[in-house]
């Protein structure tokens, strides 16, 4: 196995309630009021939808507003990582990842565990270079049961809203969540800070017209189905915690890029950054996360 290389669910496509579109010049991230589910491919116009979005829409152009899903883990904090992150916007490489309490840095001396003040308090994140985001993976459809849908998200309000869900249905099933019916729904609020327009946010139901007991009683079934299968989920969830251990940061360079160009646009809009300290070029997050640990170890 290779060491530093974080081995995450399988994922054959994407859920976002947004897209990257180019506007003067500039690609920068537009919000929609609906899910799209891509596949992993790109073209000139950006992600390539796949089979399946069609297949979850009413009629044809309608919205999708619910997606039927299932959970590949039982464990809340599997199917749904959250994070302080921080990444280069010019090259798209993670450099600094936190809960709050600690972080894994990118330093001269390789990665490091440092304490984390949250974004509030680092220096580092001046001007929203940190912001918290969220990974959840699920299932649609069951032709892949190992295979998910990747949902990634940088908004407080779904990142609270899933983990307090996961957190409840974990308790209330008896820790059944990978064989739970769900459903994720798009809703909208207003807020004062939102100018009284609407944003977005994800939620995760019971399936659309069952009752709660209804659907605890359909887990117990499933899970009964599968032990008597052989399916070893707790084995499953073992290789799944190996896996994300086995790396200092979830994403690889390459997807840190797709990631930036999302999530963490640059204000000016452009993510194109100078190249060093000391050049009279403006430095990137790398060059002052090397600057800054050499203040360090000077110190």
């Amino acid at each position: 196995m290779l060491k530093g290389l974080a081995l995450t669910p399988p994922v054959v496509g994407r859920i976002s309630i947004g897209k990257v579109v180019e506007k003067n010049g500039h690609r920068l991230p537009e919000k929609d009021d609906e899910f799209t589910v891509t596949s992993q491919v790109q073209n000139k116009d950006g992600w390539v939808n796949h089979p399946v979005d069609q297949t979850l829409r009413s009629a044809p152009g309608a919205k999708l507003r619910g997606i039927p899903v299932r959970l590949l883990f039982n464990d809340p904090d599997l199917n749904l990582r959250a994070n302080y992150s921080l990444f280069d916007r010019k090259t798209g490489r993670p450099l600094c990842v936190g809960n709050g309490e600690t972080c894994r840095r990118s330093t001269l001396a390789g990665i490091e565990t440092l304490p984390c003040p949250s974004p509030q308090g680092c220096e580092l994140a001046v001007g929203g270079n940190c912001k918290p985001c969220g990974r959840l993976n699920v299932r649609i459809g069951d032709e892949d049961e190992l295979g998910s849908f990747l949902f990634r998200t940088t908004g407080y309000n779904s990142i609270r809203t899933l983990s307090t869900r996961l957190k409840y249905f974990h308790a209330v099933s008896g820790g059944l969540l990978s064989t739970l019916p769900l459903e994720l729904r798009l809703r909208g609020k207003s807020t004062t800070q939102s100018h009284r327009a609407p944003i977005y946010y994800v939620d995760l139901t019971v399936r659309s017209g069952m009752a709660l007991a209804e659907a605890i009683a359909g887990a117990r079934a499933e899970d009964g189905h599968r032990k008597g299968a052989g399916f070893d989920q707790v084995a499953l969830e073992d290789a799944a915690r190996q896996g994300f251990a086995n790396g200092a940061f979830e994403e690889s360079e390459e997807e840190g890029a797709d990631l930036v160009e999302e999530f963490y646009p640059d204000e000016s809009g452009s993510n194109q950054q100078g190249s060093s300290m000391g050049t009279g070029k403006k430095p990137n997050l790398g060059d002052k996360l090397h600057h800054r640990a050499a203040q360090l170890n000077t110190a």
